[in-house]
């Protein structure tokens, strides 16, 4: 039954256009998929491309899922790449914190980033303080030779 379920979502996605990008040593893939708009995710039809396609192994970075108006398709846009530090180099950062958020990893390296924060923060106070206090120093010491200077 898993092979009927493959051969549908086979049958949903249209290939518009498939290009081996040399410069940038990728492969850019747009397809519509259709009867999936408003129900398709990034990471569902990143799986749905590696079926299609028989991409296992190589980095798919979804770069856009767009709904067209009055119709039930999704046209989208994939970039395939075979080493995922090329693919970082090339794509915006952005684009790759939003895949890890919506995989789950974004929330473990968020929490930490918080945590993190608020201890930085109460450093950052206490320094303040610390300058302060020497620059306060700094011209109470200038009065004092002032003043055995003059005498």
């Amino acid at each position: 039954m898993n092979y009927l379920g493959d051969l549908e979502y086979m049958s949903m996605i249209e290939t518009t256009r498939d290009v081996q990008n040399k410069l940038l040593l990728r492969r850019e893939i747009t397809c519509t998929f259709k009867g999936l708009a408003g129900k398709l995710k990034k990471p569902e039809a990143v799986d749905m491309i590696a079926k299609q396609f028989k991409l296992e192994g190589k980095v798919i970075v979804p770069i856009m899922l767009k709904n067209e108006t009055g119709r039930p398709m999704i046209t989208g846009t994939f970039y395939v790449y075979d080493d995922e530090k090329l693919a970082r180099a090339h794509v915006k950062p952005a684009i790759f914190k939003r895949l890890d958020k919506a995989k789950g990893g974004g929330e473990k390296a968020e929490g930490e980033a918080k945590e993190a924060a608020p201890a930085e923060t109460k450093e950052a106070p206490a320094e303040k303080k610390e300058e302060k206090a020497e620059k306060k120093e700094a011209p109470a010491e200038k009065k004092e030779e002032k003043k055995e200077e003059s005498k």
